[in-house]
């Protein structure tokens, strides 16, 4: 015991120097990525500043970009050991979108998402094997299939709704809504997207893994027991499993000849019809790697859609002649006391709606960042070259506040037939993504949000409960109102439908 005190003692000098000698290098190698770009002159060693990141998430980004914004729309930091570039203008995040090939950037979803999401993401692939597992997902999202989806939204909207009324109308006591709408919209998700597959204990355990991996994805990427990085991708990986057994289960039912009842059924049913044409099985159509590309289905829709219904409400409240153009529209189309639910058609004609959830996403994008990861050397501008192993942030936020008429307005009509603001700044509206990796799923997204939008404005009365700061923006990890959109609810409607999913 002596003896290895006294080596450890006589190499103590040469491991502390080692050390400081590491802790340089580090600087050093953060300056000459960086060179003129503006950030921080000095990183904390080894974290950099990634335990201000956590801790507030919505103070650091903001910093990045109104640090962008005194130079060329670039600004640097340093988070765990990773070299990280903020994009605040519209034109060089479009040579990022541009740009994913495997020589050039790859989406990473999150700052260490290939730890979190697993190897079966569509996020990962790349060239011919991308495209042709989009091409595949192509009868996810034909009008049939988004038909079919809208009256499973609506049924769990209207059950979810119900209890609202039931729970929390009268208009005495403010509830926030964030939990709210995140349990209905887990429950759309997974009715949806995987909807006869599922049974009770599943669905439970479903949302406990749920919870896992949303907490994980904000916390720092700790891969140890006990840690919530740590149980986070052990959730992923539960999840993915469930998922992957729908799988299966749908494959045999579509080989059947039974008609299609949720997302998966579309999916599988054009596996089958190819296999069973002569044709090999496509690829990635095992069951395992369904599972991995239905969580990424999950992911966007679940927590993008509470953001989207979230805000939604705030801004609806807060304008008052929005509010009331909405419910016009929606009362001249569908009435609750019909019992009926919203057609295709009806869905169509709600234009005026449709601009106002299309100004909610523009206003407030949901995913407010597209992290992606330099695999080469790769010159962005004539006096900057962002260095292989950079995980490079466009601000999709910042974008949506580019271009358009006074972008700091909430303004639905600007997206109206006569203005059409989304074609003309077409390129500044990246919520959905750009490029080969635009989002697969949008229609889905924007029906979802219409769908809400016209119900939740028909059937109840709403006043917000204000406070300080109550339009602050948080990480959740998408964003949402500080105060989880927190309002006295009652009842609009004498009468609702009585649908149920049988």
């Amino acid at each position: 015991m002596a003896f290895s005190v006294s080596i450890f003692a006589s190499l103590a000098p040469y491991l502390v120097s080692l050390f400081l000698l590491f802790l340089l290098i580090e600087q050093l190698s953060y300056l000459v990525k960086k060179r003129n770009l503006p950030g921080p002159l000095f990183v904390p060693p080894i974290i950099g500043n990634a335990v201000s990141l956590v801790r507030d998430p919505t103070s650091f980004w903001y910093k990045q970009s109104a640090t962008a914004g005194t130079s060329r729309g670039l600004s640097a930091n340093y988070l765990i050991g990773k070299f990280i570039i903020y994009i605040r203008d519209t034109e060089l995040s479009h040579q990022i979108f541009s740009n994913v090939r495997l020589d050039a950037f790859h989406p990473l979803g999150h700052p260490f998402g290939k730890q979190l999401f697993g190897d079966h993401s569509l996020i990962y692939l790349f060239g011919e094997d991308h495209k042709t597992v989009r091409r595949h997902l192509a009868p996810n999202f034909t009008p049939k299939a988004l038909s079919t989806y809208s009256d499973l939204q609506q049924i769990v909207m209207f059950r979810h709704i119900r209890r609202w009324e039931e729970s929390f109308s009268g208009g005495t006591k403010p509830v926030s809504m964030r939990d709210l709408v995140r349990e209905l919209n887990l429950e759309t998700s997974q009715t949806v997207f995987v909807g006869p597959y599922l049974d009770k204990d599943a669905r439970n355990r479903f949302r406990t893994d749920y919870n896992l991996f949303n907490v994980g994805s904000m916390a720092l990427p700790i891969n140890l027991p006990g840690f919530a990085f740590s149980k986070a991708r052990r959730a992923v990986m539960n999840l993915e499993e469930t998922l992957s057994v729908c799988a299966g289960k749908s494959k045999a039912r579509m080989a059947t000849g039974e008609e299609p009842k949720c997302l998966i059924d579309f999916w599988m049913h054009a596996i089958v019809t190819e296999i069973e044409s002569g044709n090999p099985p496509p690829l990635h159509s095992e069951d395992e790697a369904i599972g991995g590309l239905l969580f990424d289905f999950l992911f966007a829709a679940q927590d993008a859609s509470t953001s989207s219904l979230l805000w939604a409400v705030a801004f609806l409240e807060s304008n008052p002649e929005v509010l009331n153009k909405v419910r016009e529209e929606v009362a001249k189309i569908w009435s609750p006391k019909s019992g009926e639910l919203i057609t295709a058609d009806q869905l169509a004609e709600m234009k005026y709606t449709r601009a106002v959830a299309r100004e909610v996403v523009r206003y407030r994008p949901p995913a407010t960042m597209v992290p992606h990861i330099a695999t080469n050397d790769f010159p962005l501008t004539e006096s900057y070259t962002i260095p292989k192993g950079t995980i490079v942030f466009p601000s999709v936020f910042d974008s949506s506040f580019q271009g358009f008429t006074e972008p700091n307005r909430f303004d639905p009509d600007r997206f109206s037939e006569t203005r059409q603001e989304d074609q003309v700044f077409k390129r500044n509206y990246l919520a959905f993504g750009w490029g080969a990796h635009q989002c697969v799923g949008q229609r889905y997204a924007l029906n979802h949000l219409v769908l809400f939008i016209a119900m939740f404005s028909s059937l109840f009365d709403f006043k917000r409960l204000q406070t300080d700061g109550c339009d602050d923006i948080i990480y959740c990890p998408t964003i949402s109102p500080k105060d989880g959109c927190t309002v006295f609810l009652s009842k609009r409607a004498v009468t609702y439908p009585n649908l149920s999913l049988s």
